[in-house]
């Protein structure tokens, strides 16, 4: 397996997160458990956002295995 590839795989689990967070987030009732859901949802988004550009940049160094 390729670092490029485990990159995209926890790129894959990460939206994956997000999307539970989101869910959590919802149906959170108490104020303090959504803003937590929320907090740790925008840390996510970050890290997202960053495999996606270092995604990008494997792609480039590894063109093979696109």
């Amino acid at each position: 397996m390729t670092v490029g590839s485990q990159v995209k795989g926890c790129y894959s689990s990460i939206k994956s997160i997000e999307a539970s967070l989101e869910i959590l987030t919802n149906k959170a009732q108490e104020v303090e458990s959504k803003q937590a859901f929320e907090n740790v949802g925008q840390i996510m988004e970050e890290i997202k956002n960053d495999l996606q550009k270092q995604v990008v940049e494997l792609s480039k160094e590894e063109p093979q295995y696109k």
